[in-house]
C-alpha cells in the first residue's frame, strides 16, 4: 500500500507541474467608464506592465459612460473573487455605494483619474484635474494677454474630473478681470454632443477668443462647428489628454484644429505597479498625482518624434514576450514528456512490487479479517444499546415538549380573560358619543390589538385541538364561489391604500357547491390572502382563481392565491407549514398561522402547496374534494361570523397623494417609517397637532420620501423586512440632502450590541419598545429645536462652540456661499443655476439650504448681494445704479428698494451722509 501512496504523489506532482503555468497568484479587475482611445492607451499599458509580473491575470471591463453597466461590472469582479479591484467611475455620486460596497467587503480598491464621495478606497493614482484647470485657465490668459471671451465645454456633469477642471479653470481665470467665461456646456466627454453644443453658442456670442474643451475629444467638435460658421480663424481652441496617434491630441496640434493641449498621463504601467505594492504588502502612497505640461505648435513635433519611438519599442516588447510565451510553452510540454515517461518506469516498477506483495500479504490479510469480524460483531453490540438510549431519549424528550405544549394551551386559556375584560370595557367607551377625535381614534387602536391578541390565542388552541384530535369538523352545503365573493369585499381597502392590482377570476357556468366547514373554510381563506397582501408591495398584484379539476376519476374544486414581489426561497418552502417556523426575524406572526391553515385544509380531506420564483412570485395552491350535497339554498349566504375580525388590513391610511395635498410647510415635518400600521398611526395621533406628518411603511420608501420631502426629523423602527431601521439611517446618513437630518430609531430589543449598530449608523437617539409618549414628544422636540440651532449657526454665522455639526454639511454650505460669492455679478442667476452647479435638483436644494439656514436659496443670494453692495458704498465711488449692476441687481430702483428694506435706508441716503461726513472732515 505504501508503495501506491507513493505513485500517487508522483502524480500529483506530475500534473502541479504541468499546471504550473497557468496558474495565477493574482487576479485584477479594471472596471473602466468609457471605451475611447485614451482608456485604450491606458488599458495596453496596464496589460504590457502585467506581463512582467508571473501568475498575475488582468480582466478589464468597459462600461461605455452608462452606471449601471458599470456596477454590473463592479459585481461581477466581486462575485468572481478578483484580489484586487482598479475602477474609474463613470459618476462620483452613483459609483460611490457600489465602491464602499467593494471596499467593505475587504477587496482593495484603486481609483484611477476619478474619485468618488467618499474614503472609502485603498489608492488614488491621477492628475490632478483641478491643477490642470488652473494651468489652461492660466495658458489661455496669456494667449489672449489678459483680456477676452472664452467658451467652456465641459465633460460629464456628474464626474468629478469635469467638477474639479471647471473649478481650476474659474480659479485661474479670477484673477484677471478682463477674462469673461461667457457660456458653459456640458459635453459628456464626446465630439458629437460638443459639436452641438458649440454650434448652439455660436449663435448666441457674436465673439468668441478662445474655446476650453475637456478633452481632445470635445476640442474638434467645437473646432468643427467653428469651421462651419466661417469663425474657427477667431478664437483659439484649448483641449487636454494630448495622446498620440490619428485624431488624438498630437496630431491635432500639428494639423493647426488645436492651438494648445495639456498632457493628461494615461501611466497604466504605475497603476500595475500600484496594485503590485499593495497585492504583494509592500509600501506605496495612498494618493498619486502625476504631473502635466502644456503641448503646442513649439513641442508637437518633437513629442511626435518621442511617442512613436515608445511605441515601436512597446511592439517589441510584445513580440519578446510572445516568443517568450512559445519557448516556455514547450519546455512545458518537453516537461510533460520527461515525467510522463518516468512515471510510467515507476507504475511498472511498482505493480511488479505490488504483485509481490499481495502474494506474502493474502495470509495476513484473512487473519486480519477475522479479527475484524470479531470487532465488528462487538461495535453492532454497542451500537444496539446506544440506539436504545436513543429510543428512551426520544421518549423522554416528546414528554417535555408535550408538557411545554400543555403549559402554553393553559397559559393562552388565561389570556382570554384578562383580554376579554379589556375587550367590554373599550366597546362601553367608544359608545360614549363625548369622546375627541384622538380618544376615539385611541381606542379603535386599543380595540383593534385586543382583536389581535384573542385571535392569536384562538389560533394556539384551535392548532392544540387539532394535535390532540380533538378539533371539530361540521360540514355543511356551501357555495365556495359566493362565498368567496363575499369576502373580497374585506380586502378593497387595503388594496386601495397599496396600490395593489386585486383580480378574482372564475370558470364561469361552474357549480362550486360543496359540503365544508365554513368557519373554518374562511379562515383557510382569509389567513392565505391576508399574507399575500402583507408582502406584496405597492403597485404589485393579487390575484384569485377558482376552478375545478379530476383527480383519480374523482373531481376537485382548486384555488390558488399569488402575489408579485415576494420570493420564497426553496430551504423556507420545505418547512413553511411547520408550526412556530418563521422566515427570518424580520417577518412579524406567530409563525402558527400556515399550520394551521394546513391543518384545516387536510380535516377536509383536502391538500396546500406553494411555488415561488423571483418572475411569478409567490402561489399557494388549495385543492378540496368536492362532495355532493343535498343542497339548500339559505346555506349560500357567506357567513359573517369573523369578516370583521380577521385582519387590520381594512385600516387605509392617507395614500401620498393625499398628503402632498395637504403638506403644511409652515410646520415642521416628521418622517414616520415603520412596517406596523398600528405604531405608524398611534405615533401620527401624537404628533400631528404640532408637526406636519410622513409616513412610510418600509426602509425603501422612507428613503424615497426623506430624499423627496426633506423633514425636519425622522422616527424609524429597527426591525423591518427589506431595509431594516439601521441600514436605513446609515444610508440616510451618507446621502448630501438627508445627512443633516436628525434620526430616532425605535427598538423592541434592548441589546446594547443593537444600539452600538445604531449610533455607528448615525442614529441621534434611541427609544425603547414600549416607549411613553411624553418620552417621545420631549426627544422630538429637543432634537428639532438643536436643529434650529444649527440654522442659525449656518444661516447668521454665529460661533457655537459644541454643535453636532455634520462634517458635509459644513462642506456643502461653505461651497454654496463661495459660489454666491463667484457669481453673484450674474443678474440671471437662478435656482437652477445654482442647483446644477451643486449637483442637486431645484427642490432638493431649496429644502437643503431652507433646513440648514432657515433662509432660500434666493433670499441667501439676496442677501449677499446687499452686503456687497453696502460695503461698495463705504469704500468706492461708484454711483448707486453701477454698484446695483456690480452686484448682479437688474435695476437701480430694485437695488434701491432691496437695499432699504434690508438696511433700513436707501443707498442714496447712505452717499449723502458720507459725503456730509468727509466735508466736515
Amino acid at each position: 500500500m505504501r508503495y501506491t501512496k507513493w505513485i500517487a504523489v508522483l502524480l500529483c506532482f506530475l500534473g502541479m507541474t504541468a499546471c504550473r503555468q497557468d496558474t495565477h497568484r493574482f487576479r485584477i479587475g479594471v472596471a473602466q467608464c468609457s471605451d475611447d482611445s485614451w482608456r485604450h492607451k491606458m488599458n495596453d499599458e496596464i496589460l504590457r506592465e502585467a506581463m512582467f509580473y508571473d501568475g498575475v491575470s488582468v480582466e478589464i471591463r468597459s462600461a461605455a459612460d452608462d452606471n449601471r453597466k458599470q456596477a454590473e461590472d463592479v459585481h461581477y469582479f466581486i462575485d468572481k473573487g478578483v484580489d484586487l479591484l482598479i475602477i474609474s467611475a463613470n459618476e462620483a455620486a452613483p459609483m460611490t455605494p457600489i465602491v464602499e460596497e467593494a471596499y467593505q467587503k475587504g477587496i482593495p480598491v484603486i481609483l484611477v483619474d476619478r474619485k468618488i464621495l467618499s474614503d472609502k478606497y485603498t489608492a488614488y493614482i491621477g492628475a490632478d484635474n483641478y491643477e490642470i484647470g488652473r494651468a489652461v485657465g492660466n495658458y489661455i490668459a496669456s494667449t489672449l494677454k489678459g483680456k477676452g471671451n472664452v467658451v467652456e465645454l465641459t465633460g460629464l456633469g456628474g464626474s468629478t474630473p469635469a467638477m474639479e477642471r471647471h473649478q481650476g479653470f474659474m480659479a485661474a481665470i479670477s484673477n484677471f478681470p478682463d477674462i469673461k467665461l461667457i457660456d458653459k456646456a456640458d459635453a459628456a466627454w464626446e465630439r458629437a454632443p460638443a459639436e452641438m453644443a458649440m454650434d448652439s453658442i455660436l449663435h448666441r456670442h457674436p465673439k468668441i477668443d478662445a474655446v476650453y474643451a475637456h478633452n481632445d475629444r470635445i476640442a474638434p467638435g467645437a473646432y468643427q462647428a467653428a469651421k462651419k460658421a466661417g469663425r474657427e480663424k477667431e478664437m483659439i481652441f484649448v483641449g487636454i489628454d494630448a495622446l498620440p496617434g490619428k485624431g488624438n491630441g498630437l496630431e491635432l496640434v500639428l494639423d493647426s484644429v488645436l492651438d494648445a493641449t495639456f498632457i493628461y498621463p494615461t501611466n497604466g504601467d504605475k497603476v500595475l505597479q500600484l496594485a503590485m505594492n499593495i497585492l504583494e504588502a509592500k509600501p506605496y502612497p495612498r494618493e498619486t498625482v502625476m504631473n502635466t505640461a502644456v503641448v503646442d505648435r513649439t513641442n508637437a513635433h518633437v513629442m511626435q518624434l518621442q511617442t512613436t519611438h515608445i511605441s515601436e519599442l512597446d511592439q517589441k516588447i510584445e513580440t519578446l514576450n510572445g516568443r517568450i510565451g512559445g519557448y516556455l510553452s514547450r519546455v512545458a510540454t518537453q516537461q510533460v514528456v520527461l515525467y510522463g515517461g518516468l512515471v510510467i518506469l515507476l507504475l511498472v516498477a511498482g505493480l511488479l512490487v505490488v504483485v509481490y506483495n499481495s502474494l506474502r500479504s493474502k495470509n495476513r490479510l484473512n487473519k486480519e479479517l477475522s479479527e475484524q469480524k470479531r470487532q465488528l460483531e462487538e461495535q453492532r453490540d454497542k451500537l444496539e444499546e446506544q440506539r436504545d438510549q436513543l429510543i428512551q431519549l426520544s421518549h423522554q424528550l416528546e414528554e417535555a415538549t408535550h408538557a411545554k405544549l400543555v403549559f402554553f394551551t393553559n397559559i393562552s386559556h388565561d389570556f382570554r380573560t384578562p383580554l376579554t375584560l379589556v375587550a367590554d370595557p373599550v366597546e362601553h367607551l367608544l359608545a360614549d358619543k363625548a369622546l375627541s377625535d384622538d380618544q376615539h381614534r385611541m381606542l379603535l387602536l386599543v380595540q383593534r390589538n385586543v382583536n389581535i391578541l384573542l385571535r392569536l390565542v384562538n389560533q394556539i388552541l384551535d392548532f392544540r385541538k387539532y394535535e390532540n384530535g380533538k378539533m371539530e369538523y361540521t360540514p355543511v352545503p356551501v357555495d365556495i364561489l359566493s362565498s368567496f365573493e363575499g369576502w373580497n369585499e374585506s380586502f378593497q381597502a387595503a388594496a386601495r391604500k397599496k396600490h395593489i392590482h386585486f383580480s378574482f377570476d372564475n370558470i364561469p357556468d361552474t357549480d362550486f357547491r360543496t359540503l365544508a366547514d365554513v368557519e373554518k373554510l374562511e379562515r383557510i381563506y382569509f389567513n392565505l390572502l391576508s399574507n399575500a397582501f402583507k408582502f406584496t408591495p405597492e403597485n404589485g398584484k393579487v390575484s384569485v382563481r377558482l376552478s375545478t379539476l379530476t383527480k383519480e376519476d374523482n373531481r376537485w374544486i382548486r384555488f390558488t392565491v399569488s402575489n408579485t414581489g415576494s420570493m420564497i426561497s426553496a430551504e423556507h418552502i420545505r418547512n413553511i407549514f411547520d408550526r412556530f417556523y418563521k422566515i427570518d426575524m424580520h417577518h412579524a406572526g406567530s409563525g402558527i398561522g400556515l399550520a394551521l391553515v394546513k391543518a384545516f385544509v387536510e380535516l377536509h380531506g383536502g391538500a396546500i402547496s406553494v411555488e415561488s420564483d423571483e418572475k411569478q412570485g409567490t402561489v399557494f395552491t388549495v385543492d378540496l374534494p368536492l362532495r355532493t350535497c343535498a343542497y339548500e339554498t339559505s346555506s349560500l349566504d357567506p357567513p359573517a361570523s369573523s369578516v370583521s375580525e380577521v385582519s387590520p388590513l381594512n385600516d387605509a391610511l392617507p395614500v401620498e397623494e393625499e398628503l402632498e395635498k395637504n403638506y403644511d410647510s409652515s410646520k415642521p415635518s416628521v418622517l414616520i417609517i415603520d412596517d406596523n400600521a398600528d405604531i405608524r398611526s398611534y405615533v401620527h395621533g401624537l404628533l400631528h397637532t404640532d408637526y406636519t406628518v410622513i409616513e412610510a411603511v418600509d426602509g425603501s420608501e422612507g428613503i424615497r420620501k426623506a430624499m423627496k420631502y426633506v423633514p425636519d426629523l425622522i422616527i424609524s423602527d429597527v426591525m423591518m423586512p427589506g431595509i431594516d431601521g439601521i441600514e436605513c439611517c446609515r444610508r440616510l446618513k451618507s446621502e448630501l440632502q438627508t445627512c443633516h437630518i436628525p434620526v430616532i430609531l425605535l427598538t423592541a430589543c434592548s441589546l446594547d450590541e443593537q444600539r452600538i449598530q445604531g449610533y455607528d449608523g448615525g442614529a441621534d437617539s434611541y427609544i425603547s419598545k414600549p416607549f411613553s409618549s411624553q418620552l417621545l414628544l420631549a426627544r422630538v422636540r429637543n432634537l428639532i429645536d438643536s436643529h434650529h440651532r444649527l440654522k442659525q449657526f449656518f444661516g447668521d454665522g454665529q460661533t457655537l462652540a459644541k454643535e453636532d455639526v455634520c462634517d458635509m454639511d459644513k462642506d456643502f454650505v461653505e461651497k454654496f456661499k463661495a459660489l454666491i460669492d463667484a457669481k453673484m455679478g450674474d443678474s440671471g442667476l437662478n435656482v437652477e443655476d445654482l442647483g446644477k452647479e451643486m449637483g442637486l435638483s431645484r427642490v432638493q436644494l431649496y429644502r437643503k439650504i431652507k433646513s440648514l439656514t432657515n433662509y432660500s436659496p434666493n433670499e441667501l443670494l439676496r442677501i449677499a448681494r446687499l452686503k456687497k453692495a453696502a460695503s461698495l458704498l463705504a469704500s468706492s465711488d461708484m454711483t448707486v445704479a453701477e454698484i446695483g449692476y456690480e452686484v448682479g441687481f437688474s435695476s437701480p430702483s430694485y437695488f434701491a428698494k432691496c437695499y432699504k428694506e434690508q438696511f433700513g435706508e436707501s443707498p442714496t441716503d447712505l452717499l449723502k451722509r458720507r459725503k456730509e461726513r468727509i466735508s466736515k472732515v
